[in-house]
């Protein structure tokens, strides 16, 4: 993962789905199900199988909620499994959007103006994905108070964190002065708010508990799992900026796993821009609506906090594989396998995936073999 570059996302995805079945102590025989999901390049789908040299599945499809489809990837695997449909199914993200000689932002400078409302958006010269989170943010800052400056609170927690991991693409340190310097991307969103752009890919094995307690890693269980899909982000009237789906499907994997928030050890949260995280950790009751600004600021996200969160660095510093982010983060720690920054308490990990522009959300409950 990183500024990798002269590899396809078939090659990488293929490599990913290897790795992760020897990481597992399985053979790719023993795969029967491959569910996709690819970036911006929309490089890898249902031909994965063939370049991958996967045979007899029993399920397979191509699946796309954007940042929220790893996340939901697991769920539907898990229901496969449940239901005898498949037994091992491998979950895979991959994208190339990286391009030697051309600036990151290139891969996502713009989207396509669809229907009257994406028309008029672009008319009014909103036409890129972070325009439309600057909206958002704007309108959380004029409702509640809230400041470029706890923004940059994310930020820089989120580099404090990527500095303890290897894999991170950036591990310099930055300061509020270093963000609020940093140009103007959509304001009031600054270079510091928007995460990094990766070339790279993840794969995720999902089985049964039976079939993984003889396998080759620590047991991470699936406990709880949710998604939510509010549909309503340009409505007059609608909660866009102030509520997302997070505030539906946090609550109920958490209750389909049995625990309370309060139970949770660490949380990796889907961080494309400093503000995801901060409504994000709001809409699941970290702190009350309103008061995500002051909560961020306070030091809560960082090293050494009550509740690690962001332990890799996200995608603000570590890497940018969509739901893929924090979804490796979130079974390596499970796992207890993050080195230097992991957590001592990781009974309880929960895991955030938001799609679109605030469009999508899916959580996920895991849990080590002690629970």
């Amino acid at each position: 993962m990183g500024r990798i570059y002269g590899r396809s996302a078939s090659d990488l995805a293929a490599e990913a789905i290897r790795l992760a079945v020897t990481d597992a102590g399985l053979r790719m025989s023993d795969v029967d199900g491959l569910l996709t999901s690819s970036g911006v390049t929309r490089g890898i789908g249902m031909d994965l199988a063939k370049y991958a040299n996967l045979r007899g599945l029993r399920l397979q499809s191509d699946i796309n909620a954007f940042g929220a489809t790893a996340g939901a990837m697991v769920q539907y695997a898990a229901m496969a499994i449940s239901t005898g449909m498949a037994q091992v199914v491998a979950c895979v993200f991959a994208d190339v959007p990286l391009r030697g000689g051309t600036a990151a932002a290139d891969a996502y400078s713009s989207t396509p103006a669809r229907g009257i409302t994406g028309k008029l958006r672009a008319a009014a010269g909103v036409s890129s994905v972070a325009a439309r989170y600057a909206l958002a943010t704007r309108r959380h800052m004029i409702r509640f108070g809230t400041s470029s400056e706890q923004l940059g609170a994310v930020a820089v927690a989120a580099r404090k964190w990527a500095a303890l991991n290897p894999r991170a693409q950036f591990r310099d340190p930055i300061t509020i002065d270093d963000h609020q310097s940093s140009r103007w991307i959509a304001e009031p969103l600054h270079l510091l708010d928007c995460c990094l752009v990766s070339n790279g890919a993840i794969a995720v094995i999902v089985t049964s508990t039976e079939r993984a307690r003889d396998l080759a890693q620590p047991l991470v269980r699936l406990l709880g799992w949710a998604q939510a899909h509010p549909g309503e982000q340009n409505e007059q009237g609608s909660e866009f900026g102030i509520r997302s789906g997070a505030a539906e499907s946090g609550p109920a994997a958490l209750k389909m796993a049995g625990v309370v928030l309060s139970e949770v050890d660490v949380a990796e949260i889907y961080d494309c821009f400093t503000f995801t995280t901060l409504l994000t950790l709001e809409d699941y009751g970290f702190c009350a609506k309103g008061e995500g600004g002051a909560f961020v600021a306070s030091g809560a996200l960082e090293p050494g906090s009550a509740i690690p969160i962001n332990t890799g660095g996200g995608q603000l510093s570590s890497y940018y594989m969509w739901g893929m982010t924090p979804l490796s983060e979130a079974i390596m720690q499970t796992r207890g396998q993050t080195g230097e920054r992991q957590s001592a308490r990781h009974d309880i990990v929960l895991v955030s995936g938001n799609g679109g522009v605030l469009d999508h959300h899916s959580t996920l409950v895991l849990g080590s073999a002690a629970t």
